[in-house]
């Protein structure tokens, strides 16, 4: 290929993928699919390795840098970037716009009755930053500092994907210099949160604190792991061969057609009456928004009165920030208790001497779990910081140590549960607290009674969760065995239950009683145990005796049986309650058929085989094929990995059939299993 076609195309796939992003991150209107993205990303890349004396600073390849070494460079900016003066109520609000209409007046800009218009907009909850574009190419970003000194993040900026490396358009000044806010939005930081939690580091306080310590990491590619934003929201040095407009909104709009995010709701409104109303419905909209604000920033918006207006010692005269109601506040920690969900999953719970958040009275908040607790150290009698975020529950940030009192103590989790008094355990490897009394403790007692009657469990039909909503309130059912005590007239006597539906539910539960030991293992609703679990367990112990005395040593034997599911099947035989609620399902009639030894066919192709099943079948469904497998000796996996032996592929197999090519796994159409398995079709 001559050198010139491979500039050019290499200069059509920059503009293709920087309008692809444009559309994407700030228009939120993807214009192609992402497996289309990616094939113009790898012919960017495989066009730069071949030709790495073409890669330019704004290329898309260059958003994630080398490591940046020594630390941060100081920049020193070359118009300071101010902070602003707040407004706490609607009457600092008027004091502001009556000191604007005052100047204004008397340097005749603003005649009589005339209102001032105010650009105003969110007042994004983040960290500023100075982006400075040379040639409409990004060369450098800096953070505030102390507004007149920032440090240079350019490396871990260019990899926010709604920033540009290169604007649009041609007709931008030689030097433009940009100013806006990177946050993170509230999705995210709950995923980079859960991320820390789950690899045991620490989680960030706010979203705020997760931009800030995501765009100052050292190596670009960790900021390039966690999902920034950017609104931008004014401008610093622009060089003389561009006209500035008239307005502040004209530049913000000039700034977004030259491809810059700008925030949407940004709107002009006039005088004291447009201030506030712009603030109350702002303040209505908040915890409806997908990012944190903390207020509202008003800005003059003619550029002429701004700069007749001019500045204070410390602020900009002609802007101001209206701030909302505080989200965090100090209040006692008079106790810690705890509540028990629906899977048996204990969580402490902050009580608290009542205090205002937001505008909400808060006496209860969340502490998540011990590890949490331990790493906050946050301890009965403290003076604690109290978060709340919009409808989010209450949470607990942390301790004001400086208040701590000489008689506090280390949190301890309960050894018994509190609504059953069943054994707690931890679970392996997991911050997770949990009560062992699955079928008997009423806190987990619809999620147990649902998962009874489900149809790979007892499967007693006409059972749905509004009939057991009913029969739990109407204190007829506390335990699975109770369904078996229910008679004609207590279910028909329930809302919308005529005779007739109510014999057909006792019909179905009658029916239920004859049923699979691997059906029943599966009904108790032990933590962990599955289906195919299940039906591992009844294969290897044969009895429901054995399987209750069963040690976790003899568990592990069984496959796919580890030490986590081997502890959890353990603890739950261990507890009386629901050895109790057991023998009350036997004397209700439940059996099952002698388990029959099933030696695998040893001349089967997948006699010790592990399979995965996925795609469409056309001959029979997946489950019909999950039986013949296991019944020839297979064992079926829900998930491609290096152990697989076969993919057994139907129609529109996904990722599962990609993954499995990576790994070299054979993949067998329908028609090469039915063959290879013997199956007779009809």
């Amino acid at each position: 290929m001559p050198e010139q076609s491979i500039e050019q195309t290499l200069s059509q796939l920059k503009q293709q993928i920087e309008a692809h992003n444009y559309a994407y991150y700030v228009l939120d209107n993807p214009t192609i699919s992402d497996p289309q993205y990616d094939a113009l990303y790898r012919q960017l890349i495989e066009i730069e390795q071949a030709h790495p004396e073409l890669v330019t600073p704004d290329s898309p390849s260059q958003r994630v840098g080398d490591q940046i070494r020594g630390g941060f460079k100081e920049v020193r900016h070359q118009v300071p970037m101010l902070s602003l003066d707040n407004a706490f109520d609607n009457d600092e609000l008027a004091s502001f716009n009556q000191r604007a209409l005052e100047r204004l007046k008397s340097a005749e800009l603003l005649a009589d009755n005339q209102l001032i218009e105010y650009a105003a907009e969110p007042k994004m909850d983040g960290l500023a930053i100075n982006l400075r574009y040379e040639q409409g190419v990004l060369v450098q970003a800096a953070t505030r500092g102390d507004g007149l000194v920032g440090e240079d993040v350019t490396h871990n900026v260019r990899t926010i994907r709604c920033i540009p490396l290169k604007l649009r358009g041609t007709d931008w000044p030689e030097v433009l210099e940009v100013r806006g806010e990177v946050f993170m939005n509230k999705a995210a930081f709950a995923k980079i949160n859960q991320s820390q939690l789950d690899k045991a580091d620490k989680v960030f306080a706010n979203p705020r604190n997760a931009a800030a310590g995501s765009l100052r990491q050292l190596d670009p590619k960790i900021t390039a792991q966690r999902p920034l934003s950017f609104f931008c929201y004014g401008w610093g040095a622009i060089s003389d061969d561009w006209s500035i407009p008239e307005s502040y909104t004209s530049v913000i709009h000039q700034l977004h057609e030259w491809g810059l995010p700008t925030n949407p709701l940004a709107k002009l409104v006039a005088g004291q009456p447009g201030l506030v109303a712009y603030y109350d419905d702002l303040l209505a909209q908040r915890d409806g928004l997908d990012y944190e604000i903390d207020g509202i920033v008003y800005k003059v918006d003619q550029i002429a009165w701004q700069q007749q207006l001019g500045f204070t010692s410390k602020f900009p005269r002609w802007a101001i920030a209206r701030k909302f109601p505080a989200q965090e506040v100090w209040t006692k920690l008079l106790g810690i208790d705890i509540q028990v969900g629906r899977t048996g999953a204990l969580t402490p719970v902050a009580r608290l001497e009542p205090v205002s958040v937001a505008g909400v009275t808060v006496s209860n908040a969340t502490l998540h779990n011990l590890d949490e607790i331990q790493r906050k150290d946050v301890r009965v009698g403290d003076t604690v910081i109290v978060r709340r975020a919009g409808d989010v529950i209450p949470e607990v940030v942390g301790s004001v140590l400086s208040l701590r009192p000489d008689n506090t103590e280390l949190f301890v989790m309960p050894k018994a549960c509190p609504v059953c008094a069943s054994d707690v355990v931890r679970e392996l490897d997991k911050a997770v607290y949990r009560c062992t009394g699955g079928l008997f403790c009423a806190a987990q007692r619809k999620r147990a009674l649902e998962h009874f009657v489900s149809r790979k469990a007892m499967d007693i039909q006409g059972l749905g969760d509004k009939l057991i909503n009913q029969l739990v309130e109407a204190d007829l059912v506390h335990h699975p065995d109770d369904f078996y005590g229910l008679t004609l007239a207590q279910i028909s006597g329930l809302e919308r239950m005529a005779e007739k539906s109510a014999q057909n539910v006792l019909d179905a539960i009658q029916d239920s009683k004859q049923t699979s030991f691997a059906r029943f293992i599966y009904a108790l609703g032990i933590p962990e145990v599955g289906e195919v679990t299940a039906k591992q367990l009844a294969q290897h112990f044969k009895t429901l005796d054995a399987l209750k005395v069963a040690d976790v040593e003899s568990l592990i034997e069984v496959p796919d049986v580890g030490e986590i599911v081997a502890s959890h099947i353990r603890d739950f035989f261990q507890q009386t309650h629901n050895l109790e609620v057991i023998d009350g399902l036997l004397a209700a009639g439940i059996n099952w058929p002698e388990v029959a030894s099933n030696p695998p066919q040893t001349d089967s192709a997948f006699n010790g085989k592990t399979c995965v099943l996925t795609g469409s079948l056309e001959q029979m469904t997946r489950d019909e094929a999950k039986q013949i497998l296991e019944s020839l000796g297979a064992k079926v996996a829900g998930s491609v990995s290096a152990k697989t032996d076969y993919l057994i592929a139907g129609e529109k197999a996904g990722s599962k059939l990609t993954k499995a090519e990576q790994l070299g796994v054979a993949v067998l159409t329908e028609a090469e299993f039915i063959e290879l398995a013997g199956v007779q079709n009809g």
